[in-house]
């Protein structure tokens, strides 16, 4: 019974952007018409990747939540202070889930939520009106300090080398690109501080991937790598120069990042046992 009320949940918030993408079509443009019709597909390939078994009920919800959010944050609907929080909730619901299902909770699950959790409170504090930037850049750094933690269970610090040193390299040149940006010394710091630390979750994704060698470990490195992407989006948009259509770009990466993180993170560590 559970099961059928999450699907028709999912299905109900499938029908939100199809129905308002039908009801004003004829007065859109081409290009918000195709933001619509991204999001419907989105929608539509959870829906498919769920009825092949892929993905859980929840985590097409996580995408439908994921779809919204974007479509809202765009102004093309309204519900923006309600999808995003909620993106991240049903993320976290489905981990704890996913771990009480399996009966073998362990620190890595402890790990994930903690990461989801301070993800979540970044989130907030990134759109509450006022400048919360600071606070929701801690969150953040907090939320990368874990996933370090979680992406080092089974393995060593940073195994390797190369990717250490390549991802500190472009963390390095993203840094010097917003540098002209940052006119607050606080900000000077606390930007170094954060770009320090997610180079590091990407590294040593990365060497658990090398290490590893497979799949799940592999596309767990791809969302890290993402994640990176989407927070130099937000630098560029904020403190170089206005990037056309940022909030797309930066939250369709930023939701891409966490799902293949939080879809694969367990499957990994099925890996290695």
């Amino acid at each position: 019974m559970r099961k059928v009320i999450v699907f028709a949940t999912a299905v109900f918030i499938f029908l939100i952007p199809l129905l308002a993408f039908l009801w004003h079509v004829d007065a859109l443009s081409a290009g918000t018409a195709s933001i619509w019709a991204a999001a419907i597909v989105a929608g539509l390939w959870a829906h498919g990747r769920f009825l092949q078994g892929r993905l859980a009920l929840l985590e097409v919800l996580t995408v439908e939540c994921a779809a919204l959010t974007t479509v809202s944050a765009l102004e093309l609907m309204g519900g923006h202070m309600v999808f995003k929080p909620l993106t991240m909730i049903v993320a976290i619901i489905f981990v704890a889930a996913r771990a009480h299902s399996t009966g073998a909770a362990n620190r890595l699950d402890a790990l994930l939520l903690a990461a989801l959790v301070f993800s979540l409170t970044g989130d907030v504090f990134l759109m509450l009106p006022g400048n919360y930037f600071i606070p929701g850049l801690a969150s953040f750094l907090v939320a990368h300090v874990f996933y370090i933690a979680l992406f080092r269970q089974g393995q060593g610090w940073f195994p390797s080398r190369r990717a250490l040193v390549g991802v500190l390299a472009v963390g390095a040149l993203m840094y010097s690109i917003v540098w002209g940006g940052l006119n607050d010394p606080v900000l000077r710091i606390a930007v170094a501080a954060y770009v320090s630390v997610i180079s590091l979750m990407a590294a040593q994704a990365i060497g658990r991937a090398a290490t590893t060698g497979d799949a799940a470990s592999r596309w767990v490195a791809v969302g890290a790598c993402v994640f990176m992407v989407s927070d130099s989006l937000i630098a560029i948009n904020k403190f170089v120069t206005p990037v056309a259509l940022s909030p797309l770009w930066i939250l369709a990466t930023y939701y891409c990042a966490q799902m293949l993180i939080v879809h694969n993170t367990r499957s990994a560590q099925t890996a290695l046992q």
